[in-house]
């Protein structure tokens, strides 16, 4: 079992030691996404984690496969250079490419695609075309593992969720300037509904694509190819 919240103890300027105010249920929502990418008989895994941002993600997944290496693509440099000490802790494997989520993929093949609360923030066309964008480069059998913030199915659930989050932070010890920053965040993106994840995954003709783990704005949504 990962215990996530004992690895986001770095910070880029307070990014990682503010996540388990800001998300709940943190710990169960990594476990699932971790389990789901280290399932199956893979020796020495190339992984790609989208979004990568500090490195939380990697590090939870290096912690049940030490052998993996890591391409991590994030828009930021800085949180980029974030991430090194804690993937130098955990002897993480990794070669950073500082790109925006809509430029080319390193080339594959993968053999696990990640991403965690970051595909969100991308227009719904520009999500949709990435889905296939990582298509392409996973291997054979290889699984695609999205963690990610999602939108209700319709307006008054979507509320809910919000309001559900909103509570949950607060309770959590957030402060008034970190839930801003998030809500200054979900304006800026476009959280998509499960179904239309699930409909973009078999469009790019992932298998067996499914919702794995949700509660409320939070989902863990993967496929195989």
């Amino acid at each position: 079992m990962v215990d996530v919240s004992r690895l986001a103890v770095w910070s880029a300027e307070g990014y990682d030691s503010a996540r388990p105010r800001l998300v709940p249920h943190l710990n169960a929502f990594y476990e699932v996404a971790v389990e789901l990418a280290a399932a199956g008989e893979r020796q020495a895994p190339k992984v790609l984690d989208l979004g990568a941002g500090t490195g939380l993600f990697a590090c939870g997944l290096a912690s049940v496969l030490p052998e993996a290496t890591f391409d991590l693509v994030d828009s930021s440099e800085r949180m980029l250079a974030a991430a090194r000490p804690a993937l130098d802790l955990f002897a993480v494997g990794h070669t950073p490419h500082v790109r925006d989520l809509r430029e080319a993929l390193p080339p594959g093949p993968f053999d696990i695609v990640v991403s965690a609360l970051a595909i969100h923030q991308l227009p719904r066309p520009d999500q949709r075309r990435l889905y296939g964008r990582v298509r392409e480069v996973l291997a054979p059998g290889g699984v695609f593992v999205n963690a990610e913030q999602v939108a209700g199915p319709e307006p008054g659930l979507d509320a809910l969720y919000g309001e559900v989050w909103l509570r949950e932070a607060a309770d959590r010890g957030a402060s008034g300037e970190e839930i801003d920053a998030v809500r200054e965040e979900l304006v800026r993106g476009d959280p998509a509904p499960v179904a239309d994840h699930l409909a973009w995954l078999a469009e790019a003709g992932f298998q067996g694509a499914d919702c794995f783990y949700k509660r409320y704005g939070f989902a863990v949504l993967a496929g195989w190819g």
